[in-house]
């Protein structure tokens, strides 16, 4: 007897979720596990149980700058410009000005 394997085609459905999944865990969706639908399902599987990649925006808050901003005001001074470029320091800075 001849061993043959028929490859059933991915659904729509299947190609957006796995599209969504690749684009939340930051992961390329390979050519060759698109053209198979077990292949792809063993694939969703696997990046459905990743955590996931969280989007680290090292800037403040708006609300962070908007505080800081009304602690300035009242102190009467600047919030140093560094502080708008991360996230740690603007939290330094309104601890360190309250």
């Amino acid at each position: 007897m001849e061993d043959t394997t028929f490859t059933l085609p991915v659904t729509p459905r299947q190609i957006a979720y796995a599209r969504a999944l690749a684009m939340r865990n930051q992961t390329l969706l390979p050519w060759e596990i698109q053209q198979d639908r077990r292949s792809l399902s063993a694939w969703i599987e696997a990046q459905a149980a990743l955590t996931p990649v969280p989007a680290t925006d090292s800037r403040p808050t708006s609300k962070q700058v908007a505080f800081a901003e009304r602690i300035a005001r009242i102190k009467r001074r600047a919030v140093p410009d560094e502080c708008f470029r991360d996230k740690g320091l603007m939290s330094k800075w309104i601890d360190g000005n309250r």
